[in-house]
């Protein structure tokens, strides 16, 4: 069965022309809110070889976020920005834009976000004449996002009038308990406060302040900050909490198990 025809809905409508439909009123001067998903996936990578299409229940970890973003309701466009044509093949066959291929500059291990999504957006602009308010960055190394993460993390950024929304997990290490390891091999406290200085390292969970890390389950910004603040992440932060079931961030060959065993749990209680 083609591609075009696996996704097509009880009305007919392929997905490829659903993703055309909902960008049709996306030019610059139309006064509804836009929205752009962008999945950033280049073909290499250190932890696991073409991490991007190594398969989760039968899927590449670039369809997984694809599929995430177009079921996402408050997502206007779908685009992968990849170097890689077999990527750009798999994305653009799951229902994702792929209107280039990423310079060879901008898919290196030393890559930073920033310049991949200033690239897209100028593309977008200069190519298209559209331009996005808000954009999405879906990371296909986070695959138990929902399409709910997706649109909880663009609501909160409109209900807050933050800069910037990073999901995030309470963290399973304290910063409390951790050191820093000198060339001697002595060890010396992370943190550096009055209380860590005056208690030590080893003080009760419960008495600890909770602290949160970025999981990159979804990151939510202005185009502002992007283009005119020169950063991927704002001065005002909100954070959505997700919980650390869905905030697998594959990286290792372990990882990838875990994210199949929790993603087969998830799909038994269905």
């Amino acid at each position: 069965m083609g591609q075009e025809k696996r996704h097509a809905g009880r009305d007919g409508v392929t997905r490829a022309s659903w993703v055309r439909r909902k960008v049709s009123s996306g030019s610059v001067s139309s006064p509804a809110r836009r929205v752009l998903a962008i999945v950033p996936a280049r073909g290499g990578s250190k932890g696991i070889p073409r991490k991007n299409l190594q398969l989760l229940a039968g899927r590449p970890l670039v369809t997984h976020a694809v599929d995430t973003a177009l079921a996402a309701n408050l997502v206007s466009r779908v685009l992968c920005s990849t170097d890689d044509p077999e990527i750009a093949d798999v994305a653009r066959a799951a229902g994702a834009e792929v209107p280039f291929l990423r310079p060879s500059e901008l898919a290196q291990d030393h890559s930073e976000d920033w310049a991949v999504f200033k690239h897209a957006l100028d593309w977008l602009l200069h190519h298209d004449a559209w331009q996005p308010d808000l954009i999405v960055n879906l990371r296909p190394t986070s695959p138990l996002r929902t399409p709910s993460h997706v649109d909880r993390a663009v609501q909160l950024l409109l209900e807050t009038g933050a800069d910037s929304v990073k999901a995030v997990c309470l963290a399973r290490q304290h910063p409390h308990k951790m050191w820093l390891r000198r060339p001697d091999g002595r060890i010396e406290p992370f943190l550096k406060t009055a209380f860590r200085l005056a208690r030590g390292p080893d003080v009760p969970r419960a008495q600890l302040e909770d602290v949160y890390w970025q999981n990159g389950v979804v990151d939510v910004t202005r185009r502002e900050v992007i283009l005119e603040q020169g950063v991927m992440i704002g001065p005002r932060v909100a954070g959505l909490v997700v919980q650390p079931e869905d905030s697998i961030d594959i990286d290792t060959p372990l990882d990838l198990a875990l994210a199949e065993l929790l993603y087969s749990r998830r799909m038994a209680r269905a």
